[in-house]
């Protein structure tokens, strides 16, 4: 499911495309805003958006083997809660048991 896609299935829900967008719009703006500040954004039963700090390092090019210095970065980083990674691993557990098993 892509962004487009997610706009059509809000749009069933709020009734017109242009609300579905702005709204959609107005959440993912308002995390990347407070992430990018460095703010914790927790949605309880979702998951939590954080900034997350890499430090320096030396990596090695691979097709030369020469040592390249990567600078520290601030990423963004996403941890799944608890009902979203239940939901997750229900679904994974019905493809499982819709499977036929294996004979040894």
């Amino acid at each position: 499911m892509n962004k487009r896609d997610l706009i059509d299935a809000l749009s069933g829900r709020l009734g017109d495309k242009k609300s579905a967008t702005e709204a959609l719009n107005a959440v993912l703006e308002t995390i990347q805003s407070a992430v990018a500040g460095g703010d914790k954004v927790a949605i309880t039963g979702f998951g939590v958006f954080e900034k997350s700090d890499r430090p320096a390092r030396t990596a090695r090019n691979p097709a030369t083997g020469a040592e390249i210095h990567v600078a520290a970065q601030s990423v963004p980083k996403f941890r799944p809660g608890a009902d979203f990674k239940a939901l997750v691993n229900a679904g994974a557990k019905k493809a499982a048991a819709k499977a036929p098993a294996k004979k040894k």
